[in-house]
């Protein structure tokens, strides 16, 4: 796991229904299922520092996706080392694949995407998805970005 900048899917699994209040942005209606979210990192500490922040349990509630992580287990991250910004453009895919819906407005407050979140029913694999990149793609676990003495246990 490297700190270089790059973009990634996070692969969230929904165990229950729930209804959650996500800051200002408004409620959140979850259904059993998976929840893909397309994020990016090219700032201080790259991909291993938010991704990391992503796997930890315990934060600050900054981001749209930290309110939805208390609901649902992240199992997989679909990442790229890719120094081209990926985010929008992979956002753009999975909002034209049938196969997923958007949940409109969720993370995209900064951009003209419809959404960077997107429920479908099935667990998703990454090889059925037309994502992108210049610098291969990478599935990865949180025990993949968590140090061994900071591990929560939704990373084990």
């Amino acid at each position: 796991m490297t700190s270089d900048p790059g973009t990634y899917v996070l692969v969230l699994h929904c165990r229950a229904a729930a209804s959650v209040q996500v800051g200002r942005w408004g409620d959140l209606r979850l259904h059993r299922g998976y929840y893909l979210y397309v994020g990016s990192a090219f700032g201080p500490g790259g991909v291993r520092a938010r991704v990391g922040r992503h796997c930890r349990n315990e934060k600050s509630l900054h981001w749209h996706i930290d309110y939805l992580r208390a609901y649902a287990k992240l199992v997989n991250v679909w990442l790229t080392y890719d120094v081209r910004r990926r985010e929008h453009q992979w956002a753009t895919v999975l909002g034209q694949d049938d196969r997923v819906q958007p949940i409109p407005g969720f993370g995209c407050t900064d951009c003209d995407c419809e959404s960077h979140l997107f429920y479908t029913n099935h667990r998703p694999v990454l090889a059925q998805f037309s994502l992108s990149s210049e610098g291969g793609l990478e599935c990865l676990t949180c025990t993949d970005f968590a140090d061994v003495s900071a591990r929560s246990p939704s990373c084990r």
